[in-house]
């Protein structure tokens, strides 16, 4: 039986690893206005990029090597946001030194480290999340919910569709003059081998996490095609669940239309449901066979990953995020590039979030 852990102390001492662009965005600037957190140190190994993230978020604690920050800080948990193919490494290290941790998506780049990650977890009684979108997003919660209700039955299809430009961060375009945070994006995205593929193993992640994570059940198999199977840019994957509800997930990261556009319709038994953005709009069925929409803004708001894994350490909240649902989306891409690289469909052990 698991040891049960002491309640911590406030502030908690949270430790970042792969302090960079994204994180200075979303993450450190939640972590650093949560009364019940302190944004304790700070790893990356470019060490100016390290050095103007520290003095704007005010934290003196940098470090260029996360195995010292680890060993040196009395730290609560860790936000691991380094390039995919480092989560691994990075998730499992924290959770050994038995620290609470919080994982950019995806959860690791292959099923095996995920699930050893998961497993890992569960023995030292620590929390581990996935900051995949969808659990954080409030027209998700609110289809989520009105599907687990039966308001559209059961869900026979589902459509999701992401179409935009990201060809910048993989390198293949010059970088945009306005681009937001406090530092450039590095480029791993364009090394496979650190990306864990390409488009769909990054903002594809986030559909394949809403699908999974609103319509409840296990994937069957996964058949995927991609105009490159190695590190793509356009990529088509059909997922069959356990239920025969069979979805499809296009992304597309090389449009030529200037704004990303999102178009997901869920269709079930008795009503449909759509979503389009950005920003996102939620249009739900009504008795009688009309339909309304929520602008995202009018939707009751949710806790943002940060917050959320804040109070799941508290003992305030549950994660809205299980582990199991980060394992079960690298799960599906793991797949989904095997599919693409082999021409054929990939069975899967079902899995649930």
């Amino acid at each position: 039986m698991a040891e049960q852990r002491p309640s911590p102390r406030t502030p908690l001492n949270i430790g970042v690893i792969g302090a960079g662009w994204f994180a200075s965005r979303r993450h450190l600037p939640d972590l650093q206005s949560n009364p019940d957190a302190r944004l304790a140190a700070l790893c990356r190994r470019s060490e100016p990029e390290l050095r103007k993230l520290g003095e704007h978020f005010g934290v003196e604690r940098l470090y260029t090597d996360f195995r010292a920050m680890l060993e040196q800080e009395p730290l609560d948990a860790v936000l691991v946001a380094s390039p995919h193919g480092l989560h691994h490494e990075h998730a499992r290290a924290a959770v050994e030194r038995g620290l609470h941790v919080l994982v950019e998506k995806p959860l690791a780049v292959t099923t095996h480290q995920a699930s050893e990650l998961v497993g890992l977890a569960r023995e030292r009684s620590l929390l581990l999340s996935t900051a995949l979108n969808p659990p954080f997003w409030p027209h998700c919660c609110a289809l989520r919910e009105r599907v687990r209700k039966g308001e559209l039955g059961e869900i026979e299809a589902a459509e999701l569709n992401m179409v935009g430009t990201v060809e910048h961060v993989f390198g293949r375009a010059p970088m945009p003059a306005n681009l937001p945070g406090l530092v450039p994006p590095t480029l791993f995205r364009g090394d496979p081998s650190l990306c864990g593929g390409g488009n769909l193993a990054d903002s594809g992640a986030h559909l394949i996490s809403e699908l999974l994570w609103i319509v409840g059940q296990p994937v069957d198999s996964v058949s995927a095609w991609m105009d490159d199977a190695t590190s793509d840019l356009r990529a088509v994957v059909t997922i069959t669940l356990a239920n025969g509800t069979t979805g499809t997930v296009t992304a597309v990261g090389n449009s030529r239309y200037p704004e990303r556009r999102v178009h997901n319709v869920y269709y079930g038994s008795a009503a449909s449901a759509t979503v389009d953005g950005l920003p996102f709009r939620l249009t739900l069925p009504r008795p009688g066979g009309e339909s309304e929409s929520f602008p995202e803004r009018e939707l009751p708001p949710v806790p943002s990953p940060v917050a959320n894994f804040i109070d799941a350490i508290l003992g305030r909240a549950p994660l809205a995020a299980h582990p199991q649902h980060g394992a079960d989306v690298t799960a599906v891409l793991e797949a989904a590039y095997r599919s693409a690289q082999t021409r054929r469909r990939v069975d899967l052990d079902r899995r649930t979030s």
